[in-house]
């Protein structure tokens, strides 16, 4: 049986995957491929959310409070600057899809090629951080 903390991983990655290779096929000028790896990446980064969410909620009620990192000096500074940096740029990304999304429903494809520049590598951050995050968290300084 795959944990919580996996899936949320593994929906992460996902988004990650979708993200980059609707990048490339951008660049290569499939414009369907694009936009249907980008509704991919849409569709798994909300799934993640709601699947964050109901693993933190059940944290809460189940009276267990939140995940600690139990290592020390440099391992624990570079883990909590990259929680941080990645928590920030999470909160930040989610208008900057949704206002990507729009102007490509739209048809607005040079608003939408303004946004997107900052969009995709922030998205991609955020899913590549989310996954080692996991790793870190769950399998490297993994709970006894």
């Amino acid at each position: 049986m795959i944990s919580h903390p996996a899936l949320n991983a593994i929906l992460n990655g996902a988004s990650g995957v979708f993200v980059l290779t609707g990048f490339a096929m951008i660049r290569a000028k499939r414009v369907l491929a694009h936009k249907t790896c980008m509704i991919a990446a849409t569709a798994t980064s909300t799934a993640f959310l709601v699947s964050y969410l109901i693993y933190h909620y059940n944290l809460y009620v189940s009276g267990a409070g939140t995940v600690h990192f139990p290592g020390a000096g440099v391992p624990r500074y570079a883990y909590l600057t990259m929680l941080t940096t990645h928590t920030i740029l999470a909160a930040v990304i989610v208008p900057l899809v949704i206002i990507s999304l729009v102007r490509a429903f739209r048809g607005n494809f040079p608003a939408h090629k303004k946004i997107a520049r900052w969009t995709l590598p922030l998205w991609a951050y955020v899913s590549v951080t989310g996954v080692l995050i996991y790793v870190v968290l769950y399998q490297v300084y993994a709970p006894k």
